[in-house]
């Protein structure tokens, strides 16, 4: 056994545990809007449709953040941009609650969003680097620390509204939390770029058994259009049920608030128990089995708009649900392709995009339908969702029977 491969394995470690920092980080920026809109909103004197706009420029900012990042990780070293991105998060945490202005409002969550989709690319990207095909577990693991982060990150709002009733120092809080996550990530040594790796090692091995750049780009678009509708449900989920909460009467502020928090904690939940699933489960198997419980848990949101029993149950059975279809969806495009910095960010642009276009959707119509408009779009999506998850298997198998 050579000495690189001995000191190789507590560096893949060490940056795994980076990679899981900065992913219960990013839970906490991307979590915190979602009990605070109506107070975000009632700062700049905006309505509910209005401040929309400030969801709709997130996701646009996040999908800008996931073009740039990604093609950045490809061309340098990965862990000064995530740190840097660290930065960007906290430092507009912590302007947020001073805005007065909702045209400014709108270009500090535009910048939120940018930090966090390229910090999204960057740890999807280099924990496939560090772990290769055996990232499947790593993955799970990754995201579970993102819903660590979206699970408190509500409790903490909560417990300032209580106390201070105030979101101000909630939001500090949060900032201050993500700060020292940049510099770990500064001191580790980023992995090396997986189209780097392959070039070096067809050179020593001069072989033709080496590993080869493999593209599917119909599977990439159905991946991309997946996450599109996938992540635009998930954000409408999290962005808007403590306000579908507040609206239908079931609960005030904080309870609203506790309200997000169970579903980011069912789906924290959901991802530490994928940890284990993946291991004895393939992809496919994992993404049908969420699927299905995303479809019922939906389904069981809509049979009770005035119930908080239902309600919660609807909550924490969608988080439970979800928990695993990203990182599982991404640990099935692995098994079929070379996984870049590019096509990542691919993925992220249909992510981010249906993260902007779903929520502003919900947040335009919510003024005239009313709250049922929430669990009317989260049905749609579960259902094309299905779709389009029937139309990846399909392809997926007659491309193993074609030998691509």
């Amino acid at each position: 056994m050579s000495q690189s491969s001995i000191t190789s394995r507590p560096i893949g470690l060490g940056q795994s545990a980076g990679y899981f920092a900065a992913f219960v980080a990013l839970g906490i920026a991307q979590a915190a809007l979602g009990p605070t809109l109506p107070d975000l909103a009632a700062r700049v004197h905006a309505d509910l449709q209005s401040i929309s706009y400030g969801l709709a420029a997130h996701a646009l900012g996040y999908l800008a953040g996931s073009v740039v990042g990604g093609q950045l990780y490809d061309r340098v070293r990965g862990h000064p941009v995530m740190a840097a991105m660290l930065v960007l998060l906290a430092g507009n945490l912590f302007a947020i609650p001073l805005i007065p202005l909702l045209p400014l409002l709108i270009g500090a969550l535009f910048a939120l969003g940018f930090g966090a989709g390229a910090l999204d690319v960057g740890g999807n990207t280099l924990i496939v680097w560090v772990h290769g095909r055996r990232v499947s577990p790593y993955m799970n693991a990754l995201h579970f620390f993102f819903g660590v982060g979206a699970f408190l990150a509500p409790v903490i709002i909560a417990q300032a509204i209580t106390r201070t009733g105030s979101i101000q120092w909630a939001y500090w809080s949060l900032a201050f939390l993500i700060l020292p996550v940049a510099l770990l990530i500064l001191l580790l040594p980023s992995p090396r770029n997986v189209r780097v790796q392959d070039s070096s090692e067809s050179e020593d091995d001069n072989s033709q058994a080496s590993p080869q750049i493999r593209r599917d780009w119909l599977l990439v678009a159905l991946i991309a259009l997946f996450f599109f509708v996938y992540v635009g449900a998930e954000g409408s989920f999290g962005g808007w049920i403590a306000t579908y909460a507040r609206e239908s009467g079931l609960g005030n502020a904080a309870e609203a608030a506790y309200l997000t928090s169970v579903f980011w904690g069912a789906l924290t939940l959901g991802r530490l128990l994928s940890v284990l699933v993946a291991m004895r489960l393939t992809p496919r198997q994992v993404l049908a089995t969420d699927l299905l419980g995303v479809l019922l848990s939906v389904v069981l949101l809509s049979l009770g708009p005035h119930s908080r029993t239902l309600t919660w149950l609807g909550a924490a059975g969608a988080g439970l649900s979800m928990a695993s279809i990203f990182p599982t969806t991404l640990s099935l495009a692995e098994r079929h392709m070379t996984i870049s910095g590019a096509v990542t960010s691919l993925f992220f642009v249909g992510a981010s995009t249906g993260g902007m276009v779903i929520p502003w959707a919900i947040g335009q119509l919510f003024g005239s339908i009313g709250p049922r408009v929430v669990p009317a779009f989260l049905l749609a999506a579960a259902l094309l969702d299905i779709a389009i998850f029937s139309f990846v298997v399909i392809h997926t198998r007659r491309t193993e029977k074609g030998g691509i």
